[in-house]
């Protein structure tokens, strides 16, 4: 079985990696090894917006992939953004072996509210299928409760489901049958 190489992007709790690590095992043919955890580099960082570029750590995250890997998934608490778009709750490589996903946007406090783990989890859950589905051929769903559904607020995020719907689950079960050949 090939390997998904899980690793933090500055610290993130034990709990948020453990949360990753199964939805990967219970959705994806893959072991997952997880990787010391790489340091959030100032440069990354732009005052500007206040915010981290995510490109960059995606760069990273492709360097210290080990060869072989099937993929590997960072995960960050830090918010991330690229130059067109003002905020990202994640970022992948569309058929590639890069995933990044942003816890920022992801908790309540964020958003002025008490702090809220399991619905948390639950969001992290989906977003690292919705990365992970980009990183395995799967474009944007219309079904909104689709973990393929493009969520451009937390609403849409929240209205999703974990799991992918049949549409792109038979697409995601195609693509990493060819994976193996």
């Amino acid at each position: 079985m090939r390997t998904l190489y899980l690793v933090a992007l500055g610290h993130v709790d034990a709990p948020l990696m453990d949360a990753a690590e199964r939805t990967v095992l219970e959705w994806f043919p893959f072991d997952v090894a997880r990787m010391q955890e790489i340091r959030i580099e100032q440069d990354w960082f732009r005052p500007a917006r206040a915010q981290y570029e995510s490109v960059p750590m995606m760069q990273t995250l492709a360097t210290v992939m080990p060869a072989g890997g099937a993929r590997i998934l960072g995960l960050t608490t830090v918010d991330i953004s690229i130059p067109m778009l003002s905020f990202l709750f994640g970022q992948a490589q569309f058929n590639g072996p890069v995933a990044l996903v942003s816890l920022a946007r992801l908790r309540q406090e964020f958003y002025g509210m008490p702090a809220d783990e399991p619905l948390l989890i639950e969001r992290l859950t989906k977003e690292v299928l919705h990365e992970l589905g980009h990183t395995s051929g799967l474009i944007h769903c219309p079904a909104a409760e689709c973990a393929m559904s493009l969520a451009t607020h937390i609403g849409l995020v929240d209205t999703k489901q974990p799991a992918f719907c049949k549409a792109c689950g038979s697409q995601l079960v195609r693509q990493l049958t060819a994976l193996r050949g």
